[in-house]
């Protein structure tokens, strides 16, 4: 870190309240970190970060950091959302720099908002760090477009997360030339793969599964949706994307030595 940056947060943490900042992490390899986000991880006195995020970018804090681990896997919550809100706030008041490190980006699915709000109602200032999202770096990983002009002009970005008040998916409201994708698909993906086909989506329509987006151990599967109906889970992180695009990554599996294929 250069020393205007240490001298920056010298400063906050001389004051009476230090300052929360909503970092994010990335899909996982710690090389796809903004220099930002890298340098607050050196310097942060306090680390709250999600259960998903990689252990390589946890081993880049600083040895006298206080590292807590706030995350929610499968419906297990070790902590309440409102009990991070309390965390942030009685450390930063205590003058110390937070960094909240989410996954992937943190204004995307992240709570990011409610925790926004709280900071806010409390007095704290807080900064957001932009972090890769999974559904980006599957794309370069795979070495395919999103919107490749020829067949997609859309993108849609859902949590298979559903709620009894919304649209399943949304999926019928634009099917064609749009790549959908979905995070958090669950253990099973029985339920979204049936609520695309009764909106009306193709049986044949070609989908990609990724899991741990560039980790060593990142795992793709094509099929299609009809086959997602009784397609075994992948590890978590993972996404489900739907589309016409997924072909041209299909084509090009063979060149993508991060990727592992599973027919």
């Amino acid at each position: 870190m250069n020393d205007i940056s240490h001298q920056i947060l010298d400063d906050m943490r001389q004051s009476s309240i230090g300052k929360v900042f909503l970092v994010g992490a990335g899909p996982g390899d710690p090389e796809l970190l903004t220099r930002k986000a890298y340098r607050l991880l050196q310097t942060a006195d306090v680390l709250l970060h999600d259960e998903l995020v990689s252990p390589e970018i946890l081993a880049l804090t600083s040895s006298g950091t206080t590292v807590i681990s706030v995350g929610k896997r499968h419906g297990t919550k070790k902590i309440t959302q409102e009990e991070i809100h309390v965390l942030m706030i009685e450390h930063a008041k205590q003058g110390r720099i937070v960094v909240r490190l989410k996954g992937g980006d943190p204004m995307l699915f992240g709570r990011a908002a409610e925790e926004l709000k709280a900071l806010r109602e409390a007095g704290i200032q807080a900064e957001i760090v932009p972090g890769i999202t999974a559904a980006l770096a599957a794309a370069s990983s795979l070495q395919f477009s999103l919107t490749d002009r020829k067949v997609a002009s859309h993108v849609t970005i859902s949590t298979a997360h559903l709620s009894a008040e919304n649209s399943p998916t949304g999926a019928k409201k634009q099917s064609t030339g749009t790549t959908h994708i979905f995070y958090m698909p669950g253990s099973s993906y029985r339920a979204l793969a049936e609520n695309l086909l009764n909106e009306g989506i193709s049986q044949h329509e070609p989908c990609l599964v990724v899991s741990h987006v560039s980790l060593p151990t990142e795992t793709s599967i094509r099929t299609t949706l009809e086959a997602l109906l009784t397609l075994p889970s992948l590890a978590a992180p993972s996404l489900v994307i739907l589309g016409a695009v997924t072909e041209a990554c299909i084509s090009k599996l063979h060149h993508c030595p991060s990727a592992n294929q599973q027919d």
